[in-house]
């Protein structure tokens, strides 16, 4: 599962935009390991038979009903092309431009919580993938390595924060996180509670965790988890602790005092926006909006960029889909970027989002399942598979930019 940089030959991290052509564009060899994964949903596959029935379904499973993930999938099935035939895209580049930096490609590595009891070390290799394929990474408060160890790994990484409405709080949270040396922040606004994450109860998985005899069992019968993530975490660094949820150290995930990270998060309000505005001078990105109400509220706020997401079908039941209520953001978006998260798993969807107004993308299961069935190299050749999608779909799409797609190239269904 530890693998080693070498086994993918990378490019680098190239310091301007270039155009690329289809002929000379960096040759990627791909593991023998790797071979049998075409698309970002066969990570899933890969990794599900060695992970443990509790630990898989805290990855993939989604409140109460599955409504809302559902949602998030199905707004991409209800658009169609109409592609541009005769174009000459011979140097067609999926480079896009946010926040100043041009990305190798449009999507990026959405923030995930307890990854490092997925796959291990999870947020490091998803840092230093990212890093080393150029596109940007955003680090959980709720990830189990101390964030200015994830920094260290790449300097360009973005801090997400789950927080409380206490301004003392946040602005201790703020000056530990500026300390570090993160430029952008991004504050989470759907997790004022946690959701009804009945499908964590149905497989045994519990926050803190508890060994009970069906956890040990769980535990026993997939080795390969047990012993290279759990073990060796212990082995080399102790037991896991959420660290960054607070300017302090948390308490470790297997305590009972884990729950106080949650506390007063159910008071933060806009008023609170208003004043971590005012301090951060870095790019601020507010994530967890739908309602076009709030995207306009955020605008007025002097925000940088939103993140439409309904945290992956893991809060709300039955929210809307990011892409459903996309078109209606974008077009009042002004100079404010919009970012999509959530049910996106081909280039194709990358390429509705930004026909619809998107200015760029995030994912966080795929990677998560890339990591634990690969580590950095496994989350490499994940961005290797996407990007080749996106780059035959702007082929046949007729587009040599992205920003080049509108919503004349889409229909619905």
């Amino acid at each position: 599962m530890d693998t080693h940089p070498a086994e993918v030959i990378t490019t680098g991290v190239p310091t301007a935009p270039a155009p690329v052509t289809a002929l000379k564009r960096p040759q990627t060899t791909v593991p023998a390991r790797f071979r049998d994964i075409l698309a970002l949903d066969d990570f899933e596959r890969h990794a599900r038979p060695h992970l443990p029935k509790m630990i898989h379904q805290y990855v993939a499973g989604a409140v109460e009903t599955g409504s809302s993930m559902q949602n998030g999938f199905a707004g991409y099935r209800d658009y169609g092309f109409l592609p541009h035939a005769l174009v000459n895209t011979a140097r067609r580049s999926p480079e896009t431009e946010l926040f100043g930096h041009t990305y190798d490609v449009p999507f990026g590595i959405g923030p995930l919580g307890g990854a490092a009891f997925v796959a291990y070390r999870a947020d490091i290799r998803l840092a230093k993938a990212a890093r080393q394929r150029n596109m940007p990474m955003i680090l959980s408060a709720s990830s189990l390595i101390k964030l200015e160890d994830v920094i260290a790994a790449n300097p360009d990484a973005w801090f997400q924060a789950y927080l409380a409405g206490d301004q003392n709080r946040i602005d201790r949270l703020l000056n530990r996180v500026e300390t570090a040396g993160y430029k952008t922040l991004v504050v989470t606004a759907d997790t004022p509670i946690l959701g009804n994450r009945e499908h964590n109860i149905r497989s045994g998985f519990s926050m803190p965790i508890r060994v009970t005899p069906r956890v040990a069992f769980q535990s026993a019968t997939h080795p390969r988890w047990l012993l290279g993530v759990v073990a060796r975490t212990f082995l080399q660094h102790g037991a896991p602790h959420f660290e960054n949820t607070e300017a302090e150290r948390g308490p470790p995930m297997m305590s009972s005092a884990s729950v106080r990270n949650t506390t007063a998060r159910d008071e933060l309000s806009w008023k609170h926006i208003e004043a971590i505005r005012k301090r951060w001078k870095g790019p601020m990105v507010i994530k967890g909006l739908i309602s076009p109400h709030d995207a306009r509220l955020a605008r007025e706020h002097g925000v940088d960029g939103i993140i439409l997401s309904n945290h992956g079908g893991r809060q709300l039941d039955h929210a809307m889909g990011p892409l459903q209520v996309l078109p209606e953001i974008a077009a009042d978006k002004g100079d404010m970027k919009v970012i999509v998260d959530g049910g996106i798993r081909r280039g194709s969807d990358v390429i509705k989002a930004m026909a619809l107004g998107a200015d760029f993308v995030l994912m966080g299961r795929p990677f998560l399942f890339a990591a634990a069935v690969g580590g950095q190299a496994g989350v490499e050749h994940a961005h290797h598979v996407l990007r080749e999608e996106i780059s035959r779909n702007m082929a046949m799409m007729g587009v040599n930019r992205l920003s080049e797609l509108d919503a004349s190239f889409v229909r619905r269904i």
